[in-house]
């Protein structure tokens, strides 16, 4: 089964009050050598508040398991990138408005 055929990952950040793991299921896109997902509460998503405390994560999509860093892709600075992982969002979910964030597996 390919990647396209998952429609799902799970991302574990580190809560930034409590320090605590946390794991969410969320839509997702592999794009090059990451993956990507969206929130679409931007700023406001709590994940989103952890990556940009701790970027550490780990994450799973199917079998296998990774670890690695996340990061908000900012669409001022890298707008091919956004545009190229909105049309994956777009062409997999009908779907792809939000604040997009890479996962990055650690080499």
């Amino acid at each position: 089964m390919s990647d396209a055929d998952l429609p799902y990952l799970y991302v574990t950040t580190t809560g930034w009050k409590s320090g605590r793991p946390h794991e969410i299921e969320i839509w997702f896109v592999a794009h090059e050598d990451a993956f990507y997902i969206v929130a679409e509460n931007r700023e406001r998503t709590h994940w989103v508040q952890n990556i940009r405390r701790n970027p550490a994560i780990t994450f799973r999509v199917g079998d296998q398991s990774y670890s690695g860093t996340g990061r908000v892709v900012e669409a001022s600075a890298e707008p091919e990138r956004v545009a190229a992982v909105s049309a994956l969002m777009d062409a997999k979910y009908d779907w792809s408005n939000g604040l997009i964030v890479e996962l990055k597996p650690s080499e």
